[in-house]
Formats: C-alpha cells, sequence, structure tokens
C-alpha cells in the first residue's frame, strides 16, 4: 500500500484546514496516511522556517488575512485569534502533548485522523487549551477513544521514540513548514498543495 506521511503540529492552523480533505484524499486512492506529529518548535527553525511571532508586522497580517480567506472558502470555523493559542510560544512546548496523544492513538491502531482533526479543531474554533490533560482526554472521549488510557501513553518510551524519530526525519528531509506532506520522498508544503499530491496518488494507480 501506498504511503502518504504527514509532518506537522498540532498547533498549526493550516494542518487544522488540510485535515478533512487530506483524509478524503487517500481514502479515494486506497493509499495509507501516517501522521508524523514533531517537534516543531525546535526543528523548523534549522531547516529555515520563521516562527510567526518573529516574522514583520506585513507578513503578520498577511498571514490572518489568508486565514481568513481559507475559512470562507473550505467552510470551516476558525478563530483568527484563539484564546489558548500561545503567540508568544510561552511556554516552550505547549504544543507537543497533543502531538504525542495522535501518536498514542495510531501505535494502537484506533482513528488517530480523526482524534487529530479534533484537537485542531478544539484549539481553532472551539477555544479550548489542548495543553491540558484533561481537555485532551475528554476531546480523545468524545470521539470513542480512551481518553484517560492515551493520556498515560503520552510519556512512555515508545510514543516518545517515535516523536522524536519524526523529529529527526523531518529534519533530514528539510521539513520547514506544516503540514508537509511526502510521498515517496517527495515534499508538498502546505495545505494548498494538496491538489499536486492529489495527482502525484493518481500517477502511482495509473
Amino acid at each position: 500500500m501506498v504511503e502518504v506521511f504527514c509532518y506537522y503540529s498540532l498547533s498549526s492552523p493550516w494542518a487544522y484546514f488540510a485535515g478533512p480533505r487530506l483524509h478524503d484524499m487517500v481514502r479515494r486512492h486506497q493509499a495509507r496516511l501516517v501522521l508524523k506529529p514533531f517537534d516543531f518548535q525546535e526543528i523548523v527553525p534549522r531547516t529555515g522556517g520563521i516562527p510567526l511571532r518573529t516574522r514583520p508586522e506585513p507578513r503578520r497580517t498577511y498571514h490572518a488575512l489568508e486565514l481568513d480567506r481559507w475559512r470562507k472558502h473550505l467552510g470551516m470555523p476558525l478563530n483568527l485569534v484563539p484564546k489558548h493559542y500561545r503567540q508568544d510560544g510561552k511556554p516552550a512546548g505547549w504544543n507537543k502533548p497533543p502531538g504525542w496523544m495522535v501518536i498514542a492513538a495510531q501505535a494502537r491502531g484506533l482513528d488517530a485522523q480523526r482524534l487529530s482533526h479534533a484537537l485542531l479543531r478544539a484549539l481553532w474554533a472551539e477555544e479550548r487549551d489542548t495543553s491540558e490533560p484533561k481537555v485532551r482526554v475528554a476531546i480523545a472521549d468524545e470521539n470513542g477513544m480512551p481518553g484517560k488510557e492515551l493520556l498515560q501513553e503520552e510519556t512512555n518510551p515508545k510514543v516518545q521514540g517515535l516523536y522524536g524519530t519524526y523529529s529527526e526525519e523531518a529534519e533530514k528531509l528539510g521539513v520547514f513548514g506544516a503540514p508537509t506532506c511526502v510521498l515517496n520522498g517527495e515534499r508538498f508544503w502546505g495545505q494548498d498543495r494538496l491538489d499536486f499530491l492529489d495527482r502525484a496518488l493518481a500517477a502511482l494507480r495509473r
């Protein structure tokens, strides 16, 4: 089976926008989606990415303009300034635990994509603080998954090892933004490049 790897952060609005279309795409092409949350704050500055908080004002305002355009275009709810998004990036690592929970769910063979999208939607559209353990447990439970068990597994060696591996892979591949999908070693950066990924998957099936 063809595999699509998705490197991203559980705080990315663009990953939130991409989720439903990416899920539909891999289903249509009978591919397998492997979610790979990684240490975005640590890796991306080393691969050429520029954190939003350090960008000049014209770029920050344009970022907000693009978010507004895409939420209207896709018909997806999104708060331009969500209450629990840490624009200053502090405390460092605040967005890691949701990624750990997704990895734990995927390792169990659960619907990790569903959980991932629910966590992103909670942050960007529902004003829920996904850095809080009790919030993550509730979101997992709401989506038919064992929230307390997944929470306990977030910090186990297997999950932490995979998180480290995904971060190393992202750096070696030169991932500098989220989401970045990888198909047969080829990178597709951004939810606005999913059409190219769609064509690449279609070509593999011919």
